[in-house]
């Protein structure tokens, strides 16, 4: 069974309950007897549990993409929310989300958040939102301070759905970039985010167990990602818009040399900072002197982080291939097998694909050539 293979791979679960008693019930006593089982900590679950979990894989996500989705499909998710919203973002500039958690808070849901304070290059983006939701009473935090940057994009509602994202909630993101996200309502997995959420609102130690199918930065993000990478036998499509890690791009190297077809969508230097410029430039003509085939992709700023593997399951969220977001920051990501999911990513990938060009990656140590048919720069576009 393939799901069954992906869980002993990731020893995690990549879904959760649907909405009903007996399923939420029948959920919990999963969660229980997957908790309880031996050896927890090992990449070893035992079989019966593996194809309870694998049964459950696929039935339990569902994709956002944007532009397509657009910010209502946020909005929606918002206005769902009941008791409780926890929201923790890299970069909150959006009229239409702050509205919704105004309203939020307005009918009697607890609403946090918690927002970043600055970015790497020291521009304070969320200063306003920050202060506009203070005003409204909503209880607002900055990130903690134990990591120079959060770049995590998640929300909770209810204690029921989280959605682990690689958008950030401005205006810029719903309507001029490739971006995905997934809410999930596994319970495993909507305890998890909830608990890296309060451990960073009470700047508190968060050591999260590496079996429910979510990918932490500074936690284990880089194996986890080599891993999955290690796992394609017959396709790796990987979008991607920076390359800044030797680990993961040996593994990348690797699986081309292994006999599989390597495909990968970038966005060339649009978005790049200047000390990212050569490790990216770098790791793309290695990556097409050993025949992966490299595209840049400019009909939508190329935002999103995705890597599917043999058109069966998915890894997306907030992290680059960067050491930076692998060893230094907060991040979230989380994997995926189920069908529904792994198919629209497969055909929002092909499209993005079919539109992007053959990408000639410049020379590193030549700025003339950096600029060709480059996307006019964008200030307020720079990849973290």
């Amino acid at each position: 069974m393939r799901a069954e293979a992906v869980v002993t791979a990731s020893n995690g679960v990549g879904a959760g309950y649907v909405g009903g008693a007996d399923h939420a019930a029948r959920s919990q006593v999963l969660l229980a007897a997957w908790r309880a089982r031996p050896n927890p900590t090992r990449y070893e679950p035992c079989p019966l549990l593996t194809l309870m979990m694998a049964e459950f894989l696929h039935l339990h996500q569902r994709l956002v993409v944007m532009p397509d989705d657009g910010c209502r499909s946020v909005v929606e998710l918002i206005d769902t929310a009941r008791e409780q919203l926890l929201l923790k973002q890299f970069k909150l500039q959006s009229e239409a989300i702050e509205q919704a958690l105004q309203r939020a808070q307005a009918r009697g849901v607890q609403v946090r958040v918690m927002l970043n304070p600055h970015t790497s290059g020291g521009d304070r983006w969320n200063d306003e939102a920050f202060a506009r939701l203070q005003a409204a009473g909503i209880q607002t935090a900055w990130t903690s301070d134990a990591f120079p940057v959060t770049h995590e994009k998640s929300m909770v509602i209810d204690q029921q759905a989280a959605l682990i994202a690689t958008f950030n909630l401005a205006d810029k993101y719903f309507t001029e970039t490739r971006d995905y996200g997934i809410v999930s309502q596994n319970p495993a997995v909507v305890a998890q985010v909830i608990a890296g959420f309060e451990a960073d609102w009470q700047r508190s130690f968060f050591a999260p167990e590496l079996d429910v199918g979510l990918v932490w930065s500074s936690a284990h993000s880089r194996g986890q990602m080599a891993r999955i990478i290690d796992a394609a036998t017959s396709t790796l499509w990987i979008q991607h818009p920076k390359f800044v890690d030797a680990v993961i791009l040996e593994r990348i190297v690797c699986a081309r040399d292994r006999g599989v077809k390597v495909r990968v969508l970038c966005g060339g230097k649009h978005g790049i900072s200047d000390w990212d410029i050569y490790d990216t430039f770098s790791s793309l003509r290695i990556m097409q002197r050993f025949g992966v085939k490299v595209r840049r992709q400019q009909h939508l700023k190329l935002h999103a982080k995705l890597i599917l593997v043999d058109g069966l399951y998915a890894q997306t969220g907030s992290m680059n291939i960067d050491r930076s977001a692998f060893d230094l920051r907060r991040e979230l990501g989380i994997e995926s097998d189920a069908p529904e999911v792994v198919e629209r990513l497969k055909l929002v990938f092909e499209a993005d694909w079919n539109k992007a060009k053959k990408y000639n990656t410049p020379d590193p140590l030549d700025p003339s050539m950096h600029e060709d048919g480059e996307l006019p720069p964008d200030p307020h576009f720079v990849h973290e």
